[in-house]
């Protein structure tokens, strides 16, 4: 297994846009934030505090420091997306610390209230 789990929630995840990123990275799981957060999207999904409206999902990926490196020149860390560590629960109960990118500048944005950005990017 590689070295730093990530939590994905968004363009990152399987089947969209940029899952390309973590293609050589291994695959853990399909997990939920333990906390409720609030997400949003405009195209893109943003993850912020402002609500703890939803536990958030997503998938679970271990990757390498250059993978890592990547997906912080991707989110625009920490400049746009800050990359933080949060617990995070896989479908049977089990959780573990992970990154995820938070975006604190989502206001006015689409918030989905399900906390699932699937339902957002299928629409």
């Amino acid at each position: 297994m590689q070295g730093h789990l990530i939590f994905v929630y968004g363009t990152l995840m399987n089947g969209l846009g940029n899952h390309g990123f973590l293609s050589d990275s291994d695959f853990l799981g399909d997990f939920e934030t333990q906390e409720k957060y609030q997400l949003s999207a405009d195209g893109i999904p943003f993850v912020s505090r402002q609500l703890e409206l939803s536990s958030i999902k997503g998938e679970l990926y271990a990757v390498d420091d250059d993978t890592l490196s990547q997906l912080d020149a991707l989110e625009g860390h920490p400049n746009w997306y800050k990359r933080e560590i949060i617990n995070v629960v896989s479908e049977d109960g089990f959780i573990v610390q992970a990154w995820i990118y938070f975006n604190e500048k989502s206001v006015g944005r689409h918030i989905l209230k399900g906390g699932d950005y699937r339902s957002y990017s299928l629409i």
